[in-house]
């Protein structure tokens, strides 16, 4: 019993005697790392407003604000383990020798934030923006250094990996997306007129008005019918709407000028035997 109360004096005076010798260095310690926190996030909400007073791209500023925030609060780390009496040194060894092994384990990982990084720099799209790559297109609404992510009029959120990104072939319309529509209209009618009145019917649309010019004009000879090709911007937040308007519209002018839009018909000829 009195070998254990021994001991527990020890630890007692061990205990109290490292807190009177380090208490105010970890007091220090805590404080510098604290006030480093704050002023890292000050400061990386400064260079983000300045960032977007200049008109920068959101996700550059975004990264750099990130980028300045994380290198105060690592600065502020090594002058605090420094306040300690701990070397870096060693540590930065360590997590060198570390960072190599589980580099190899996590390559994919580290690709897909290489490819951010590259996405970040050479910026082959920005938020808002609409793209197409590898069969998947949207409005890109958010880029981090992993992933992208982009959604649809229907408000579905696609997650890619920044590494099936970079590397393949990205189709960028910006904030709009191109429709392609088909109009027939009867052989007696004059196609010239109907590009005319699809063209003023298309002007009427509010969404296109600040658009580039659709293109309509003889896209075929159908079997029944002479074949309109129309195309045209529609914003891709509301490419479906605009798309269904158009055609109401185009209907609706058509059917107002006397423009037939014809039904498949087929000449069936019967012969008899003998």
């Amino acid at each position: 019993m009195e070998q254990e109360i021994q001991q527990a004096t020890a630890v007692y005076n061990l205990i109290v005697e490292f807190f009177v010798k380090y208490s105010f260095q970890i007091l220090g310690a805590v404080i510098i790392m604290l006030i480093g926190m704050f002023v890292g996030r000050k400061v990386g909400s400064l260079v983000l407003h300045l960032c977007e007073r200049k008109n920068l791209d959101v996700t550059l500023s975004r990264f750099i604000a990130s980028f300045v925030r994380i290198t105060i609060i690592v600065m502020v780390a090594i002058i605090a383990l420094g306040k300690l009496g701990i070397s870096v040194t060693p540590f930065l060894a360590a997590v060198g020798a570390l960072s190599l092994g589980a580099g190899l384990a996590v390559q994919g990982l580290l690709s897909n934030y290489g490819a951010g990084f590259n996405i970040i720099l050479t910026r082959p799209f920005v938020v808002g923006d609409t793209i197409q790559v590898q069969g998947t297109s949207g409005l890109v609404k958010e880029v981090h250094l992993a992933f992208t992510i982009l959604t649809n009029e229907d408000g579905v959120d696609i997650t890619i990996p920044n590494k099936h990104i970079i590397g393949e072939i990205i189709h960028n319309s910006h904030a709009d997306t191109l429709a392609e529509e088909t109009v027939g209209i009867a052989y007696h009618c004059d196609p010239m007129q109907a590009i005319a009145v699809i063209e003023e019917a298309l002007s009427g649309i509010p969404c296109l008005q600040d658009k580039r010019p659709p293109q309509v004009g003889i896209k075929e000879f159908g079997d029944s019918s002479i074949n309109i090709g129309v195309r045209f911007w529609a914003p891709t937040e509301t490419y479906f709407q605009t798309c269904y308007a158009a055609n109401a519209a185009i209907y609706d002018a058509l059917k107002a000028a006397k423009i037939d839009i014809p039904f498949p018909q087929r000449e069936v000829r019967l012969v008899s035997e003998g």
